[in-house]
């Protein structure tokens, strides 16, 4: 049984551009009273396509490397609080990424991996930085993927602490840490100093998100990592979004395969509680994928007139028995944050490998003008199983990884349906603004109603409608209180009209969904007046959400 919501009391209007949380903490609680998560069933992702206007160029060999001596993947850019890519004095963009000698086996790094940074003015031609801190000040046996942004001068980071510092053999828990720093930038390098303690900040509890030792029973790959500071556009609220497991027992249903159950990835997120970054409430899952995935790597949003697109990466063995998929990058939106969240091209992939080269790429990362990030990872394997890659000579692991930045890609986003339009250079940083109000004294009068959010004045996120038509085979009604937004995004709308097909008659009114048909993605019917987290018989895959189960609430923990 997980704990029931707490009730929060009543908040005066917030300040987007100045989120505090001691005064305004309870104002952006309320936003997840009730909330429930979005389900990506086994249904939608039967749906997935792989199309050629969302299937990368091949890469081909040779291709420029980033440094001559390390591995590098992972990589995610220093971004300014709202999600802009951030541009430091000199000039200068800053590309983080995973990093191991290449002396160590392609399949060993993550064992060793340290987190470095390179720096460059045009956002092509990398200089190489070094370790962004020392293993010794740093949490974990070595550190992996999430974020970072830049405020007044000060560096905020955070990322995964994998494993113990010291410990004999490598383990795989995962925890969430944070420490902040100078920024050290002129026209000629950039440098980052006086970093401060590091701190963990979010553990898994449990209840709400798998620990690492109940993983220990599964035998599955286990997730709690991946931290992605997120600011709403709509609210002003901060948050990180990471990559979880699903605690508790999962019924899939008697349709899909036992082994199924097993399957429990999601993307979670936790509201910062205390103005130095080092406490917050974990949250109810934006997204599950029980029954249907076990990884939702590096999650991320990004928004564009109002709607929220919502990314991740995974691997085909990650699929639960039943379903098959590509390694890609897979994409969901919804009207707002807490939004009920529909795969784009209604299977949810948004790039994939050439099927001649189905590892030739990995960890996706779209920025905010909707150009991706990812790294080179296996390529020309003559259809050899990334399983096996271990049992082969060194000399040909080494040879045929890249670890190193790809081509950037371009995407555009119509409706629910997605293309790639361009091949950029190799690893390109464009700079790119977000879709956020201006801060100059812009104060978003707002309805904290667990229904969506208005915003008026120069953050206008809410009301009105908009007709589109929209290639998505899923026949979709959005009831939302919406927004209206009009231009060359054409994403938005309070209800957005189409001729759509699918197997996927859906009806999205805020309070809850109605949907009918064989996905029933969102349950029968939720009522607000219950004490769940919105009640509903989730038929597609068979779970049975009544007022006990599935109760998310606030996590009393303190890190």
């Amino acid at each position: 049984m997980r704990n029931s919501p707490r009730r929060v009391e009543p908040s005066n209007q917030m300040d987007y551009c100045n989120y505090d949380p001691s005064k305004d903490f309870n104002c952006c609680l309320r936003e997840h009273e009730r909330a429930e998560p979005s389900v990506w069933t086994r249904e939608e992702a039967e749906q997935i396509r792989i199309t050629p206007d969302r299937t990368a160029p091949l890469i081909t060999d040779p291709f420029p490397i980033i440094s001559q001596d390390l591995w590098t993947w992972d990589m995610w850019v220093l971004r300014e609080k709202d999600g802009s890519i951030a541009v430091l004095p000199g000039g200068w963009r800053v590309l983080f990424t995973l990093a191991a000698p290449c002396s160590v086996l392609p399949n060993k790094r993550n064992d060793v991996a340290v987190i470095c940074y390179f720096y460059s003015k045009n956002g092509r031609d990398w200089i190489e930085g070094g370790p962004v801190f020392t293993t010794e000040d740093a949490f974990g046996s070595r550190q992996w993927a999430g974020s970072a942004f830049v405020e007044d001068g000060q560096i905020y980071f955070f990322y995964t602490a994998a494993g113990r510092r010291g410990e004999s053999q490598v383990t795989y828990e995962q925890r969430v840490a944070f420490t902040k720093g100078d920024v050290v930038a002129d026209s000629n390098c950039v440098r980052f100093d006086n970093w401060e303690c590091h701190k963990i900040i979010l553990e898994a509890d449990g209840m709400l998100y798998q620990t690492f030792e109940q993983s220990q029973n599964t035998g599955m790959a286990y997730a709690f990592r991946d931290p992605w500071f997120f600011k709403d556009p709509a609210t002003g609220c901060e948050y990180l979004i990471f990559q979880g497991n699903t605690a508790g027992d999962i019924n899939c249903g008697a349709s899909a395969p036992p082994e199924a159950s097993q399957f429990t990835g999601n993307i979670g997120m936790a509201l910062l509680c205390s103005n130095d970054y080092t406490r917050w409430e974990l949250l109810p899952p934006l997204l599950e994928a029980t029954c249907t995935n076990q990884q939702l790597e590096r999650p991320h949003i990004v928004v564009c007139d109002g709607w929220y697109y919502l990314f991740a990466s995974t691997h085909k063995h990650s699929y639960a028995p039943g379903l098959d998929g590509p390694d890609g990058l897979y994409g969901y939106t919804a009207n707002s944050l807490r939004g009920c969240y529909v795969p784009l091209n209604c299977g949810g992939l948004v790039i994939a490998n050439p099927p001649e080269e189905p590892f030739q790429a990995y960890l996706w990362l779209v920025l905010p003008d909707f150009s991706v990030l990812s790294y080179i990872n296996y390529f020309e394997l003559d259809c050899i199983p990334l399983s096996a890659i271990s049992n082969l000579p060194s000399e040909f692991q080494s040879s045929h990884f890249g670890g190193t930045p790809a081509p950037t890609l371009q995407i555009e986003i119509t409706g629910n349906t997605t293309q790639i339009v361009d091949e950029l250079d190799y690893g390109l940083v464009k700079v790119s603004e977000t879709e956020s109000p201006e801060c100059h004294g812009c104060c978003c009068g707002q309805n904290h109603n667990g229904l969506g959010s208005n915003h008026q004045g120069g953050c206008n996120r809410c009301g009105g409608s908009e007709s589109g038509r929209q290639n998505c085979s899923c026949s979709q009604n959005h009831n939302n209180s919406g927004s209206n937004h009009q231009g060359s995004c054409n994403r938005c709308g309070g209800s957005r009209s189409g001729n759509q097909s699918c197997s996927c008659s859906q009806n999205h009114n805020n309070s809850g969904s109605n949907h009918q048909g064989s996905c029933n993605r969102c349950g029968g019917s939720r009522s607000g007046n219950q004490s769940c987290s919105c009640s509903r018989n989730n038929n597609n895959y068979g779970v049975n959400y009544q007022n006990n189960c599935k109760q998310y609430g606030r996590n009393s923990s303190k890190y």
